[in-house]
């Protein structure tokens, strides 16, 4: 028995998981950069939450049409993949469909006739989702933020499916036993009629180019996700169950803070009783300035974003025409968030100021500055993401450590500070308005 495509195989098979594992490590990686959160709590309302939006779609059918062919495409690619294991365990035992024979043809044929429907309706998908982005041209497909590389890798994802597809069901098509099987080939059997002139050989040389390419097409699909917005795909589950539970209109505090004006408003406090070991938790800084700044959730969020440009079409500020995107916000994020795992990469692991972060070089405060905080971006995301938190870290670091609020704002803040209100009269003549006549 000629053994060498098995150990082809493995060794393909090796190194595509490999490969997959090491960016996997770098994806955690990068993602413990942040602050580490405590989200140990609702256990059951968080599970709740993710079998609900990453497993059933839920948010997807907001938008009843793109939802229903997204679900497609999902349950589709990954019932279909479940194919994969036999395709693994026939390439590492030099086996032809393994679970034929313990399944049985009537079962068995059920299984692949179901996969090639769903191929099918896959390929309906995709067409469909490629006209919305090329042709018919959404306005959120057109954001600034959605050219070059995030537009490209869209459409690359799009010909990875439909290649994949195409694939499975000419490997079924030209497999002569699975054909003379008559079961399970509910659309394969209308193909293989286009080669009913070629010669046994030939048939059987484009069976196994055919199975060859798309068991390595999908271990290239895996390690390409890194790079992709598609890595969603595995994200959308820890993301949706670490996703926020407070209601959306409730903002952190730090607790350096409360501490100090829980002090200041009680009369019993000495102020001066505070021994400079009590001020351990005091943050290093006030807000993020860079990505290291923001929480592990946060990034976590950033590497989930499927730049779907939903949060950003929910936008107020951006349907009034100001600067800001939530989607680029969370692009940003993960693109410093990259820039800084190549720093530690070069060096060992050690991070090496480049003189550069996420405030300033990738997200203006113009775009910081134009957020409302009315929460629509994350009641619109399908996946929990929360680009406010991130905006609203990156604010209280320019009003908190840079007093680089805008001016309405810092006036403001100045008449609290010095009347308790915000308007610019002496608390004494509030009440000089009821003797006017």
């Amino acid at each position: 028995m000629n053994y060498l495509p098995n150990l082809i195989f493995a060794v393909i098979l090796v190194l595509g998981i490999g490969v997959f594992a090491r960016n996997v490590q770098r994806l955690i990686r990068n993602i413990r950069l942040g602050k580490k959160v405590d989200a140990s709590d609702n256990k059951a309302q968080r599970w709740k939450n993710m079998a609900k939006i990453a497993l059933g779609q839920s948010k997807m059918v907001v938008r009843p049409i793109a939802g229903l062919l997204h679900i497609v495409v999902y349950v589709g690619f990954v019932i279909i993949n479940i194919e994969v294991l036999e395709i693994i365990l026939d390439g590492l035992f030099g086996t032809h469909r393994m679970f034929l024979e313990p399944l049985g043809p009537a079962v068995y044929g059920f299984l692949i006739g179901s996969f090639e429907i769903l191929a099918v309706l896959v390929l309906v998908a995709v067409v469909f989702f490629w006209l919305r982005r090329n042709a018919i041209k959404l306005k959120r497909f057109l954001s600034a933020e959605m050219t070059g590389w995030p537009k490209n890798d869209g459409n690359i994802i799009l010909y990875f499916e439909v290649v994949l597809m195409c694939l499975f069901l000419t490997m079924n098509a030209t497999d002569m036993a699975f054909q003379e099987l008559g079961s399970g080939n509910v659309v394969s059997q209308y193909i293989a009629g286009w080669f009913s002139g070629v010669d046994e050989n030939t048939l059987h040389i484009i069976e196994r180019s055919a199975w060859w390419l798309h068991i390595i097409g999908i271990l290239i699909f895996l390690n390409y996700l890194y790079f992709s917005k598609h890595l969603h795909i595995l994200l959308a589950f820890p993301n949706t169950y670490y996703g926020r539970l407070k209601p959306k209109g409730e903002f952190n505090n730090l607790e350096a803070v409360t501490k100090e004006v829980m002090m200041m408003m009680d009369p019993n406090a000495d102020p001066f009783a505070a021994s400079v070991d009590d001020n351990e938790d005091e943050p290093e800084k006030f807000g993020a300035s860079d990505v290291m700044d923001l929480n592990s959730i946060q990034l976590l969020n950033a590497y989930t974003c499927t730049e779907c440009g939903r949060c950003t079409s929910e936008c107020p500020a951006n349907q009034t025409g100001k600067k800001l995107s939530p989607r680029k916000i969370m692009m940003d994020t993960r693109d410093r968030l990259e820039e800084v795992g190549k720093i530690l990469d070069s060096n060992k692991g050690e991070f090496v100021d480049d003189g550069k972060q996420l405030l300033g070089d990738y997200v203006s405060h113009e775009e910081l500055w134009a957020c409302t905080s009315c929460n629509a971006c994350v009641e619109a995301c399908p996946v929990s993401i929360d680009p406010l938190s991130i905006i609203m870290e990156m604010r209280r670091y320019l009003v908190m450590e840079q007093s680089a609020a805008p001016m309405e704002l810092n006036n403001m803040m100045t008449n609290i500070e010095n009347n308790g209100a915000p308007w610019p009269y002496n608390q004494m003549d509030r009440l000089n308005w009821a003797n006017e006549k």
